[in-house]
């Protein structure tokens, strides 16, 4: 049991190991470059933001996680609808790929402001932000993953009858499920980006406004406290996304007993 569970720890341990040189080398170029702190305050002084606000703190980021994890759940299940769909209607892909394109030629940054100035200030604007960032990875991995069965596959699909709709949720999709996990990996990382630009454009809670506020009060210390608070549930967020996917995939993939 001894090597088997260093085995299992090893990425964890390996996690805590670069993060603990990061705060080492962060801390070394505080003290050797002596930069004011309200420029970068180093890992004590943070620790001790997070601490001394923690209340403000989690008041704020409990409305960041909430926009995150609603614009997720909307945006994934819109990539998947729409990979679905794509995959099963020829007149779908030649309708809506180019559209597809187009909407990614679009900077997604560039329109927070829109649609502060349509939505309000509210959590509205920043889960549409979030299903924006993320529908495109979404559906354009799955629907890789769908188009990527083999050929042989299908035609003995054909051959035992199999309806079109029949083979894409029973063959087709399965298979693709890495894909679709791939593509929910990046949502994860890429989702926290969209609620808190949504935030910086406009809004009056959340840690992005949090943020800011800080920033306009040379509270960097808060700032940052703010940051790692954001960074460190993304991480847990992806983690969690990441081995729901392996679990699904293996379930649904891997030939049983």
């Amino acid at each position: 049991m001894g090597p088997l569970t260093l085995r299992r720890s090893a990425p964890f341990l390996r996690g805590l190991a670069v993060l603990a040189f990061a705060l080492a080398l962060w801390q070394g170029i505080v003290w050797g470059t002596g930069v004011p702190h309200f420029i970068l305050p180093g890992p004590e002084r943070v620790w001790r933001a997070l601490v001394s606000s923690r209340t403000i703190i989690l008041d704020n980021a409990w409305i960041t996680f909430a926009q995150i994890l609603i614009g997720l759940v909307l945006g994934a299940t819109l990539g998947v609808v729409t990979a679905l769909q794509l995959a099963m209607s020829p007149l779908a892909r030649l309708v809506m790929r180019p559209i597809l394109v187009f909407a990614q030629a679009i900077p997604i940054f560039a329109l927070a402001p829109i649609l502060t100035l349509w939505l309000g200030y509210g959590m509205g604007s920043k889960i549409v932000m979030v299903i924006l960032i993320i529908y495109f990875p979404v559906a354009s991995s799955f629907f890789d993953g769908l188009t990527r069965t083999p050929r042989g596959w299908l035609d003995l699909a054909q051959v035992m009858g199999a309806s079109p709709n029949r083979a894409i949720f029973l063959l087709r999709a399965p298979q693709a499920l890495p894909s679709l996990a791939s593509g929910l990996r990046l949502a994860a990382v890429y989702a926290p980006f969209g609620a808190v630009i949504g935030e910086w454009v406009g809004a009056s809670k959340g840690l992005g406004y949090l943020m800011l506020l800080a920033n306009g009060r040379a509270q960097t210390d808060l700032m940052f406290a703010a940051l790692f608070v954001l960074a460190a549930f993304t991480v847990l967020l992806y983690l969690g996304i990441d081995r729901a996917g392996a679990a699904l995939t293996a379930r649904f993939t891997e030939p049983s007993g």
